[in-house]
């Protein structure tokens, strides 16, 4: 991995991780195109990276909610399904699920699903503070929602913005949720991740660590901000219209690979 391969994958990390795209499905795409192995090296980069995008919604949210101790509850209840789900399908999804093609077909349905619900579910009033009236009911049910995302190619963030709006929530209060949510899933799947590696790193590959982690921090942190600006003025349609045209390149990529 050289610096020009550091740099690039830490910025799509950090502006993926967050949108209703698929992360993972990404790596795949860049991995491949790159043509990064599979080593020590390169599995413990991505949870440097997505650690980094992590401390980016922990900065831009904790003032808000670091005292509001019922959203933590909340986040508990929609956080446990997706990690039972996780940890006891783990190994299969690793060495099932992580192909070209089923990336590629969860990319267009969910794609297809954000434009019909963007158009069809009524529009509520964005400066709602939902996420302060969250329901336990509500959040478990988003959580059930976060279970799809062990595909890849679902992507976590849009399987419960999906879940937040079907529920009622609007378009900004399902994002916000979706974000909080993230916290604890991710830090949960990078511990698992890095409890399950084995292995050495250079000094240089340390600093490439320490540089991935601040360029995904720093990504993460200005299109987070963007994201909510956009999903006031266009909706999901876009995104949804990003992952066919994503899902129709992996399908074309898939044939060489």
């Amino acid at each position: 991995m050289s610096l020009i391969d550091v740099i690039l994958t830490a910025i799509v990390e950090g502006i993926t991780e967050f949108l209703p795209i698929s992360s993972t499905g990404h790596m795949i795409l860049l991995n491949h195109l790159l043509g990064d192995g599979d080593d020590y090296f390169s599995r413990t980069f991505i949870v440097f990276i997505q650690l980094g995008a992590i401390l980016a919604i922990v900065l831009l949210y904790a003032r808000r909610f670091l005292f509001n101790i019922g959203v933590y509850f909340r986040l508990f209840v929609a956080f446990l399904p997706s990690a039972i789900v996780g940890f006891l399908l783990f190994d299969f999804i690793k060495t099932h699920l992580f192909n070209p093609m089923v990336v590629a077909w969860a990319l267009i349905i969910g794609g297809v699903i954000l434009i019909i619900l963007d158009k069809r579910l009524p529009q509520r009033d964005p400066e709602a503070d939902e996420l302060s009236d969250m329901t336990y009911r509500r959040a478990f049910f988003i959580g059930l929602f976060q279970c799809l995302s062990v595909i890849p190619g679902v992507s976590r963030a849009a399987a419960t913005m999906i879940g937040g709006m079907t529920k009622g929530l609007s378009k900004k209060g399902a994002a916000e949720f979706s974000f909080l949510l993230a916290i604890p899933t991710m830090a949960a799947a990078t511990g698992y991740d890095l409890l399950k590696f084995e292995g050495h790193l250079s000094f240089l590959q340390w600093e490439y660590l320490g540089i991935g982690f601040v360029v995904a921090f720093l990504t993460a942190l200005l299109v987070v901000k963007w994201f909510v600006h956009l999903l006031d003025k266009h909706g999901f349609s876009i995104f949804g219209y990003y992952r066919i045209v994503v899902g129709v390149i992996f399908i074309l990529f898939a044939k060489n690979w």
